[in-house]
C-alpha cells in the first residue's frame, strides 16, 4: 500500500484523517534539514556533505549504483530526476521488441506489474480484502463440517483469515463513517467562510460569532480548532478556504478509495487490466512499460529523495545525487500491494543490475510470503540490499507484523536473511525525535532515518513535503548507494553494521529503545567505519595477495631462466 499517514485527530473532536502532505513554513533550509551535520547543527540530519568529504579525501572515485524504486511509478522525465534516471542499455527504446531477451518489452527506465494492454491498475484491493473474500467461503460458508474440516486442514490460513476478517470489519467501518465526515465538513466550508465574513480566522473574531443553527454551530467547531494552527490562525478568510478546501481533498482522496474499492469485497481490477493468472506464482512475463503509472507522486518522492538533482530555484537534493541511478519497478498500487507482483520487482531490478532496492511499503498479512521471502533470499545470493520501511501505525512491529518482513517469526532471535535493513522515521526536533507515526522495535527495527517534514520531487515537475517511513527510507537507500560507489566492494552486511553501528544516539522519550541501533544514521560515520573495517582492510588484504602472485611469478621466470 502507499502509505498515506493517518497521522491525528483533525480539529478536536473529528475523526482521523489523511496527512500524508504536509505544509511547513516556506523555508529554504527545512527544505534540505535532512543532510544536515547533528555534531554542528543539533538537527538529526544524517551529514551528507561530510560523508564526500570524507571518501574523496581517501582518494576514493565513485561508481554509480543503480537503485531499485518499488513503488507506485517514478516521473522518469522530472527536471530533477532525468538526469538521474537509470538506462537500460541493451534495450532500444519503444521499438516493440524485447532486445534484450529478459522477457519485457522496451523496458527502457523499468518495469510497471500493475499493468498490461488494456492500462494500468490504479486503486486494488487491500489485502484483507482479498484474504477475507477467498477464504470466507472455505471457512464460513453454509456446511459447518466442511467449515470445521478446512480450518483443521489449513490452520495457518485460518489464523491468516481471521486476523484478515477483523481488521477488515474494523478498517472498512471506519473508511465509510470517515469519507461521511469529511464530504460533511467539506460541504460546510461555504458556511465557515460565511460566519467569518470576511474578517481574519481569530480568537477575537470567533468570540463575536453567533451561530443560529446546528449546522453554524459545527462550522463553528471546525473553525475554533483551525485557529490554532500556526499555518491559518490569524490569517484571511480566502486564506483560511484554500487551506480547508486542501486539506479536506486530503482527506477525500484517501478515504474514498478506501471506501469505495480498497475494502470493497466486490471490487477486484486485476483480471481485466493485468490479464495475468494471479495464482501462479511462478508467472513473470507480464505488464507493461508505463514507469509513471496513474499515480506516480508516492514513487516519484521516494526517487528524489535517493537522487534528485539540483533543478534551478528548487535547492533540493538526493542524498545520492552524485552517485545513484533509479531504476523504477511499479508494483505498488492505491492499495495494498500484491505478493506476486512484489516477488517479480524484486527479481526484476535484481537480474537487470539494481544494487540496492527501496521497499517504501507494508501490510498487516501476506498470503504469497513465502515466494517474496524467497525472492529476498535470491537478492541476498546476488549481493543486493534491501531497504524496508517500518510502517506508519506507531506500532511495534513484533507485536504488530508489517509485511514483508525479513523475520519469519517475531519471536526468532535473528532475521533469515542478512541484506535487509528496517527504517524509523525521526524529526528534526531532538526532544521529539520519533515521529509520532512511525513503528519501532528493539530488534526488527534497525535504524532511524529523517521521515518528517521531507521535501521531494512529485509529479508534474513539482515538488512537495511529505512524511512516512515511506520517506525515511529511500534516506537510508541513499546513505547506502553513496557508500557503495566509493567503496563497491562492500557487502550488504558490511553496509548494514557500519549505518548500525554509528547512529546518532538520543534518550530523550525512550527513543534508544525504539530501534537496534538506538539513533539516527549518520552517513560521513558510516563511511568513515566501513573504511576503515571493510574496504582499507580489503584493500590491504588485496595488496598482499598481489604482492604475493608477483613473487610467485617471479620466481617462476627466474626457475625457467635455469
Amino acid at each position: 500500500m502507499k502509505r498515506i499517514l493517518i497521522a491525528a485527530a483533525f480539529y478536536g473532536g473529528f475523526a482521523m484523517m489523511a496527512a500524508q502532505a504536509v505544509a511547513p513554513e516556506n523555508d529554504k533550509d527545512l527544505k534540505t534539514w535532512y543532510h544536515k551535520d547533528y555534531a554542528t547543527t543539533k538537527v538529526y540530519g544524517v551529514n551528507t556533505e561530510n560523508a564526500y568529504k570524507f571518501l574523496e579525501s581517501k582518494g576514493l572515485k565513485p561508481k554509480s549504483v543503480v537503485v531499485g524504486v518499488l513503488d507506485s511509478g517514478v516521473e522518469v522525465d522530472h527536471p530533477g530526476l532525468v538526469k538521474n534516471m537509470w538506462k537500460n542499455p541493451n534495450e532500444v527504446p519503444n521499438n516493440g521488441k524485447d532486445d534484450d531477451g529478459n522477457g519485457y518489452i522496451d523496458d527502457v527506465y523499468g518495469w510497471n506489474f500493475l499493468g498490461g494492454k488494456n492500462g494500468d491498475v490504479d486503486v486494488d484491493n487491500m489485502e484483507v480484502t482479498r484474504v477475507v473474500k477467498k477464504y470466507k467461503p472455505l471457512f464460513e460458508g453454509d456446511d459447518s463440517t466442511k467449515n470445521k474440516a478446512n480450518q483443521t486442514k489449513m490452520p495457518e490460513e485460518f489464523a491468516m483469515y481471521m486476523k484478515s476478517k477483523d481488521i477488515f470489519t474494523k478498517k472498512s467501518e471506519e473508511a465509510k463513517q470517515s469519507l461521511q465526515l469529511y464530504t460533511m465538513i467539506n460541504n460546510a466550508i461555504p458556511d465557515m467562510i460565511k460566519l467569518l465574513n470576511g474578517k481574519n480566522l481569530t480568537k477575537e473574531t470567533l468570540a463575536g460569532i453567533k451561530p443560529a443553527t446546528q449546522q453554524d454551530a459545527m462550522a463553528m467547531q471546525v473553525l475554533a480548532q483551525v485557529s490554532n494552527d500556526p499555518q491559518v490562525a490569524g490569517k484571511p478568510a480566502a486564506e483560511v478556504e484554500t487551506y480547508l478546501k486542501a486539506q479536506m481533498k486530503e482527506a477525500l482522496d484517501y478515504f474514498t478509495p478506501q471506501a469505495e474499492k480498497g475494502f470493497n469485497l466486490d471490487f477486484d481490477p486485476r483480471a481485466s487490466i493485468v490479464g495475468d493468472n494471479y495464482d501462479d506464482y511462478s508467472e513473470k512475463s507480464y505488464g507493461n512499460n508505463h514507469y509513471e503509472g496513474p499515480d506516480a507522486k508516492h514513487g516519484t518522492h521516494v526517487a528524489g529523495i535517493i537522487a534528485g538533482l539540483v533543478n534551478g530555484s528548487e535547492n533540493q537534493y538526493g542524498v545520492a545525487s552524485r552517485v545513484a541511478k533509479i531504476m523504477t519497478v511499479r508494483a505498488v498500487p492505491d492499495g495494498d500491494e500484491r505478493d506476486k507482483d512484489v516477488a517479480n520487482a524484486v527479481r526484476y531490478a535484481v537480474d537487470n543490475g539494481a544494487k540496492i532496492l527501496n521497499m517504501s511499503f507494508g501490510k498487516p498479512v501476506s498470503p504469497g510470503k513465502n515466494v517474496v521471502w524467497d525472492a529476498f533470499k535470491y537478492a541476498e545470493s546476488k549481493g543486493v540490499l534491501l531497504v524496508k520501511a517500518a510502517g506508519n501505525e506507531n506500532e511495534d512491529i513484533a507485536e504488530h507484523q508489517y509485511f514483508p518482513t525479513n523475520f519469519k517469526a517475531a519471536t526468532d532471535e535473528k532475521p533469515f536473511i542478512n541484506n535487509m535493513i528496517v527504517v524509523g522515521a525521526n524529526t528534526n526536533d531532538a526532544d521529539m525525535l520519533k515521529a509520532s507515526f512511525s513503528n519501532y522495535d528493539a530488534k526488527m527495527v534497525d535504524v532511524f532515518a529523517p521521515g518528517d517534514k521531507i521535501y521531494s520531487t512529485v509529479p508534474d515537475g513539482k515538488y512537495e513535503y511529505l512524511q512516512g517511513t515511506s520517506m525515511a527510507s529511500p534516506v537510508v537507500a541513499g546513505a547506502a548507494a553513496v557508500l557503495l560507489a566509493y567503496m563497491p566492494n562492500l557487502k550488504p552486511e558490511q553496509i548494514i553494521e557500519s549505518l548500525v553501528k554509528t547512529t546518532n544516539a538520543n534518550t530523550t522519550n525512550g527513543f534508544d529503545k525504539l530501534s537496534r541501533s538506538a539513533g539516527v544514521i549518520d552517513v560521513a560515520k558510516a563511511a568513515e567505519y566501513a573504511y576503515s573495517n571493510f574496504y582499507r582492510s580489503n584493500s590491504s588484504s588485496n595488496s598482499v595477495k598481489k604482492s604475493a602472485k608477483k613473487q610467485k611469478t617471479n620466481k617462476a621466470i627466474e626457475k625457467s631462466k635455469l
